[in-house]
């Protein structure tokens, strides 16, 4: 088309130079801006209809050759190539930290040593405890920069009645895991603490040590083997009154007594876990009905914290398959048991320290044990100061926060990993499972 353009200017001006000078170029300037308009519109106006004809035939399917399985463009090539596989990805977790009337200060002690930017929590001061220690509390969670600034520490302030070894307990585990699901969307695992726990590895262990791990994994110690439990806790009828007084008050029994179930087994165990949040999912939504069903049983069950949850998970072959048979504590039982397990104390660190456990209990308010366990395993300076990890930042260290996903691990990470090597990653995983 340009040439065709051309000939016709050159043919044209030759033809002027047979007229007079003034008129030809006023005629040459004029002629050339109207073939410069023609070939410009002409020429988009290819380009629109082109780009029209190539909508209306987009919208049939196109048919490649069998060899030909993409764009022919390598620049599209290019871009449609996956990134390349990222690492392990970094876990939340989600914490109930409980504690009853006096435990205050042992609760923000354990609170302190837990607490990282990643995680949630959840901190309950039951109904048995003053209202100034629950006032003193959510005073404290207050005025922190840290727990303000990065939103992650929530307080139940309509505190629960919650009595020992009554229902209540599993009642108040629900409502936390119910407001945790409801306050975020990315925590992995669910870690239930009382005030009287304490860890012995940092958070960037645990994260680190987690990172690697299925995160449909649930850490619960379990057996089907009642024992003495079946007479004295799974036939016996009983009422907790915190489930409907003000004021705690001991269980009391009925004097029938009921069989065993037999539209499900009963299983039974301790009563500290780390469940993931497919099976809390489960426990509180309740897409099958046994969640319910059993949390109607339990009700009337002696110690149900220690049996709801374990019967739950191994009566579902799809949540069976993910319990690993350990509660990640380390708990002493004097000889012969008591009602209560053996309070930890100095005499107990080799121990303690040797079964790899993440947590241990239990711990009276402040004992030694504790500034042993925090200058030498957790890095903490004082009571009220937090554990040190990657995300500190600031003067002085952790008074601001970092980067979040930064992990510093250390020896008790190397523990940690030396106890999941030896519930998960070996034969006992499944031959412990569920039985």
């Amino acid at each position: 088309m340009w040439q065709n353009g051309l000939e016709f200017m050159k043919t044209f001006v030759l033809k002027l130079f047979h007229m007079e000078k003034k008129w030809a170029i006023h005629l040459i300037v004029s002629s050339l801006i109207c073939v410069f308009l023609l070939v410009t519109s002409f020429s988009m106006g290819l380009v629109s209809s082109l780009h029209s004809i190539n909508s209306i035939f987009s919208l049939f399917p196109t048919h490649l050759p069998q060899n030909q399985t993409g764009p022919v463009f390598v620049e599209s090539k290019i871009s449609s190539i996956p990134p390349p596989p990222s690492g392990p990805s970094v876990p939340h977790f989600a914490y109930l930290v409980s504690g009853s009337k006096g435990d205050l200060e042992r609760l923000w002690r354990t609170l302190r040593a837990l607490y990282h930017p990643l995680n949630q929590y959840i901190v309950h001061l039951d109904l048995e405890s003053s209202a100034a220690e629950r006032l003193e509390l959510a005073d404290r969670l207050q005025r922190d920069p840290i727990y303000t600034e990065v939103g992650n520490v929530h307080m139940i302030k309509k505190a629960n009645m919650v009595t020992y070894r009554g229902p209540t307990m599993v009642a108040n585990t629900l409502h936390a895991c119910a407001i945790l699901l409801k306050k975020s969307k990315d925590w992995d695992w669910f870690i239930n603490l009382s005030a009287s726990d304490y860890p012995l590895v940092t958070q960037d262990d645990l994260l680190y040590t987690f990172s690697d791990l299925p995160k449909n994994l649930n850490f619960i110690e379990h057996t089907s083997e009642l024992g003495w439990k079946e007479d004295q806790r799974a036939k016996p009828l009983m009422i907790d009154p915190g489930l409907y007084k003000s004021k705690k008050q001991d269980l009391f029994w009925v004097t029938e007594k009921r069989e065993l179930p037999t539209s499900f087994k009963l299983f039974t165990g301790s009563a500290w876990m780390i469940l993931s949040r497919r099976f809390v999912e489960f426990l509180v939504w309740g897409w099958d009905n046994l969640p319910r069903t059993l949390l109607m049983y339990y009700t009337n069950f002696v110690s149900s914290p220690e049996g709801y949850f374990h019967t739950v998970i191994c009566n579902v072959p799809e949540f069976a398959a993910t319990a690993v048979n350990h509660d990640m504590h380390y708990i002493a039982w004097d000889v012969p048991p008591q009602q209560h397990p053996h309070t930890l104390s100095v005499n107990d660190m080799e121990k303690m320290i040797g079964s790899s456990a993440p947590f241990a209990r239990k711990f009276h308010t402040n004992d030694p044990v504790l500034d042993r366990i925090d200058s030498e395993f957790l890095g903490k300076k004082s009571n009220n100061s937090f554990t040190p990890g990657g995300w500190c930042s600031g003067k002085p260290s952790c008074s601001k926060v970092g980067d979040i996903t930064r992990l510093r691990p250390g020896a008790g990470a190397r523990r940690l990993q030396r106890l999941i090597d030896r519930i998960y990653r070996s034969s006992k995983f499944q031959e412990n499972q569920c039985k």
